[in-house]
């Protein structure tokens, strides 16, 4: 299987730049270990996909290789961080790919560029490797996870990439369940389309209000509510970024209202299986653009660290791709991968771009 990286993932022999322009010409001796994982299954390296400058960001445009067009109108943005990535992927330049997500790197580029993506369970892949760190990317939100135009193609590859590798001490050793084994009938989902801070598009919300219909129609019980503490995952979340000028205490602030959120969340999964949600609030924005809204739907998740899958559920009036959010608690990916493939199954999935 041919597959692309995300160029935070460093490949030996290969020039690794990540879009910053001291990388420019940087050739790593060694892989990163979720690349070396995918040769010794056999999968075969076609290439590096771009990513903003240093693999961070919401938009897909560096120093060293320019802007990234999304392949469904090359005036708007693939998104970021894993741009490069899904736009390959969605355009058919490769087949699968691996990238990285942190407040949701994976998922709205998934989202703008119509195809699917997995954000596994915060521990379950390790990071060693990316940007050469001895640990990976330092953010402790910071999950790999692969990027495909099928769910089939994720479940595949999931486990070949998760797991243990003695240098990310992040990681844990837990056992993966069978998305085939996971019994639709009387799961319990919590949707939501509005998450009271950015109001969706119209089409959005149809979107997840007809990804909820073909999964009720499937035997899971659907409630229309949401958690009460998504407004605060913003705020905690800046504060995460701009913790280098914080004082002691207000780290520790930090800290503890992180700690809180994620147990109000916890608290409010206890009647659920599965959250489903929006990505996003709008489809792949011109570039240009990036509104204050980006990541709203998101970051609550990546505070969380929950198994998050993303997979196209519609299409805007501008024939852009609509993709849509699933949630489990955390170690449950073979749910989120069990929804998702109903909803891909149900809806259509990825479609070939027009150009």
């Amino acid at each position: 299987m041919p597959f692309t990286a995300k160029d935070v993932c460093e490949a030996a022999g290969v020039v690794s730049a990540a879009g910053l322009e001291q990388r420019a010409t940087f050739v790593p001796i060694r892989d990163a270990v979720v690349v070396a994982r995918m040769r010794a299954a056999g999968a075969i390296l076609l290439g590096k996909t771009n990513c903003p400058p240093g693999g961070s960001g919401g938009v897909t445009d560096n120093p060293v290789h320019g802007r990234t067009n999304n392949p469904y109108d090359e005036t708007r943005s693939p998104g970021g961080s894993s741009g490069g990535e899904a736009a390959a992927i969605a355009a058919g330049q490769s087949p699968l790919g691996i990238g990285s997500d942190s407040g949701g790197s994976l998922r709205v580029p998934a989202h703008f560029c119509g195809v699917a993506t997995l954000k596994p369970t915060t521990g379950r892949v390790p990071n060693t490797g990316t940007l050469g760190h001895p640990g990976g990317l330092t953010d402790p939100r910071t999950q790999i996870g692969p990027v495909a135009r099928t769910v089939r193609d994720l479940a595949l590859t999931f486990p070949i990439i998760a797991g243990e590798d003695g240098c990310d001490s992040g990681v844990i050793p837990m056992p993966i369940g069978d998305m085939d084994a996971v019994a639709f009938r009387g799961l319990r989902l919590a949707t939501y389309t509005d998450d009271g801070e950015a109001p969706p598009t119209k089409e959005i919300a149809e979107a997840v209000q007809t990804a909820a219909s073909a999964l009720s129609d499937a035997g899971v019980v659907v409630d229309e509510t949401r958690p009460a503490c998504l407004s605060d995952a913003r705020p905690i979340t800046e504060r995460h970024w701009k913790r280098s000028a914080l004082s002691g205490t207000d780290v520790e602030r930090l800290f503890a209202d992180w700690d809180r959120f994620r147990s109000t969340m916890l608290a409010f999964m206890a009647p659920y299986d599965v959250i489903l949600c929006p990505v996003d609030a709008r489809p792949a924005p011109r570039h240009g653009e990036q509104p204050a809204s980006t990541f709203n739907y998101t970051l609550p998740f990546s505070l969380t660290g929950w198994p998050c899958a993303v997979v196209r559920a519609g299409t805007s009036l501008d024939g852009l791709p609509i993709g849509v959010q699933i949630m489990a608690r955390p170690w449950r990916e073979d749910i989120v991968l069990a929804v998702a493939l109903h909803v891909e199954a149900a809806l259509g999935g990825w479609q070939r771009p027009p150009i």
